[in-house]
């Protein structure tokens, strides 16, 4: 792995998880991290995956940003950032909070499904830090329309038909991957949900298509499981309840899907 800066000389000492399974406690509170937003995931996924797949110096790009959890997890570990969401409200609040903070980034409102616009963003915040590609690309999409997040009509939490929401996804890996360096990484942070009394597995289409459109190859599947969720709002024996009541299972996992670009 020449693409990190993990000593493997200390391998035993290193707490990156290997492990197709994350079985994760409770979310990480500290530094800027605040749970204030529907969707955002939790720091110990960009925190893994960043150490694992890049360098310090580093450029990462998350075109669904959110809240900051990628930009603080680069702050904290001394990548760059470029990070963007439809949502300009929230692009506000990550200002706000990034004060005093160390790292070179750059972050605006933009519709990342507009190839136009998107390539334009890109381009003109790889200028402003003076490198032509960047090194890796993290993406957390909505979930289909579970989370409205904006009144925007261009905004993906407003699709509910899986075919379109694959095709505007598509465009935005299409312009991630067109600025991520040759031979580097990328994940897709996404879950199933429930559509029409069945599960969607949305996961599994998006993996499906970034295979059929994409020269990459697929580096890891990993399984997420957060759990303080339910148990913090004291939820716990209710949902086992009506699960039993009815006939399907209590939703408790996300996907993390891996990719090496080939092209």
């Amino acid at each position: 792995m020449k693409f990190n800066d993990l000593d493997l000389k200390n391998w035993k000492l290193l707490d990156i998880n290997v492990d197709s399974l994350w079985i994760i406690k409770e979310r990480d509170k500290r530094g800027r991290h605040e749970n204030i937003y529907h969707g955002n995931f939790i720091p110990q996924i960009p925190n893994q995956l960043i150490r694992r797949f890049t360098k310090k110096e580093e450029i990462v790009l998350d075109p669904f940003m959110g809240s900051g959890t990628t930009l603080f997890e680069c702050d904290n570990l001394g990548r760059k950032f470029i990070g963007f969401d439809i949502n300009d409200e929230i692009i506000k609040y990550v200002k706000s909070k990034m004060f005093g903070a160390n790292v070179k980034y750059v972050i605006s409102e933009c519709d990342v499904t507009n190839e136009t616009l998107f390539n334009s963003r890109v381009k003109n915040a790889l200028d402003l830090l003076n490198y032509p590609k960047v090194h890796f690309v993290l993406l957390h999409p909505p979930y289909l329309d579970i989370i409205k997040f904006t009144d925007k009509e261009n905004d993906l939490s407003h699709i509910s038909d899986v075919n379109v929401f694959l095709e505007k996804l598509k465009v935005t890996l299409k312009i991630s991957l067109e600025y991520l360096e040759k031979s580097r990484y990328f994940a897709v942070v996404v879950g199933d949900l429930y559509k029409n009394s069945e599960i969607l597995p949305l996961a599994f289409y998006v993996l499906n298509m970034i295979k059929q459109e994409f020269n990459v190859k697929l580096k890891g599947i990993v399984v997420k499981n957060i759990e303080g969720n339910r148990g913090k709002l004291g939820k716990n024996e209710i949902w086992k309840y009506r699960a039993l009541k009815s006939d399907y299972f209590i939703f408790k996992h996300e996907y993390i899907l891996v990719f090496k670009k080939e092209f």
